[in-house]
């Protein structure tokens, strides 16, 4: 895994290292894969493509890594797809949305996870709707690089599906990738006085920014695709936080499922974690790893692995929805939480309520 343990998006990287680590401690305790003992090699990218380059080839070539998992962010999968293509070693479950690790047709060492930004950004457009929001009355703040441009990219697709032509034209503001310059953005944007902001950014910018904004948009809605990091997020913002939107890739982590009552046991074993989305993705994502490699068998190599991980068929984890990763899509999951923040914690969101209290 190469990630963000450094840098404003940190937390986002440490609890997807967490997770991960966590199902890995569960699969060791019982004994391992095959007698295999599992071990998650990590590196900090601090968030930055150049960094993550050189830590995938020396995953690769020289840890010799069976398969790379959750790394984080879209400007790192920009780096990372083409080296795991390179060296023909999986690259799975990566921590972003983005348009270039889900081409059509599908490629044989890419698989993801999560549902895609165009999928997170059609709920959220549809959402709005729902809400009494006209497409017109929406804008952007997002992070100047390959993320941010693949979540406002998506959104403008589905306000083009929706009927508007008019999406490019909407005011968008954008910040530097690991900073919190958002005052320009923001300037952009006031004038405008859009009734929802759609963040693509990670936490740290995007609570210096609804901090700001409110002050001149109190009534706007801010509403956050799921890699901005939601536990961080309502850290970093506390009471001011109260009635963020973000969209989720898993569902929320009380939630009573088997699934989400293993991984809070296996999180509870180590005091420094955190059982956030994040985490809980790292988890699911090192579940559904763990079965392909039970079926690379007892000396498993990379393209056993990845064999192993397209051989799944209607898997079930305790996840509520069927694990198929070679659907045709190289996507196991297609399904989207929109959630609320509400007295410090993430709620299931019924759009529809949003139109009564506007």
């Amino acid at each position: 895994m190469s990630t963000a343990l450094s840098g404003p998006a940190q937390s986002i990287g440490t609890q997807m290292k967490q997770g991960v680590e966590a199902c890995f401690n569960q699969v060791n305790d019982t004994g391992g894969v095959h007698g295999n003992t599992l071990k998650l090699v990590v590196y900090d990218d601090g968030y930055e493509p150049d960094r993550c380059a050189a830590n995938m080839r020396k995953l690769i070539d020289e840890d010799r890594v069976l398969a790379v998992i959750g790394n984080t962010g879209a400007p790192n999968a920009i780096v990372s797809a083409p080296i795991a293509r390179e060296k023909k070693t999986l690259l799975f479950a990566a921590a972003t949305g983005a348009p270039i690790l889900r081409p059509t047709p599908p490629e044989r060492y890419i698989i993801n996870y999560r549902a895609g930004y165009d999928q997170e950004t059609a709920v959220i457009v549809r959402g709005l709707a729902e809400a009494g929001i006209r497409p017109g009355e929406i804008a952007f703040f997002t992070q100047n690089d390959g993320y941010g441009d693949a979540g406002y990219n998506g959104a403008i697709r589905a306000l083009a599906e929706s009927g508007y032509a008019g999406g490019e034209k909407l005011p968008r503001g954008r910040y530097t990738r690991n900073t919190v310059n958002v005052e320009n953005a923001l300037a952009t944007l006031i004038n405008a006085k859009p009734r929802a902001i759609i963040m693509v950014g990670t936490y740290k910018p995007c609570a210096a920014f609804i901090r700001m904004a409110r002050e001149f948009l109190p009534d706007t809605l801010y509403v956050s695709l799921s890699s901005v990091g939601s536990l961080p997020l309502a850290r970093e913002l506390e009471k001011e936080g109260e009635g963020i939107i973000v969209t989720q890739v898993v569902p929320p982590p009380e939630t009573d499922l088997p699934l989400t009552a293993e991984f809070r046991q296996a999180m509870a074993r180590n005091a420094d974690t955190v059982s956030g989305f994040t985490a809980l993705e790292g988890y699911i994502a090192a579940r559904i790893l763990t079965e392909g490699l039970k079926k690379a068998g007892p000396a498993p190599t990379r393209e056993t692995v990845t064999d192993g991980l397209n051989q799944i068929r209607d898997l079930d984890i305790g996840l509520g929805l069927p694990i198929t990763p070679d659907d045709g899509t190289h996507q196991v999951s297609h399904k989207v939480w929109p959630t609320i923040l509400k007295n410090g914690r993430y709620a299931p969101l019924n759009w529809s309520d949003l139109r009564k209290q506007n």
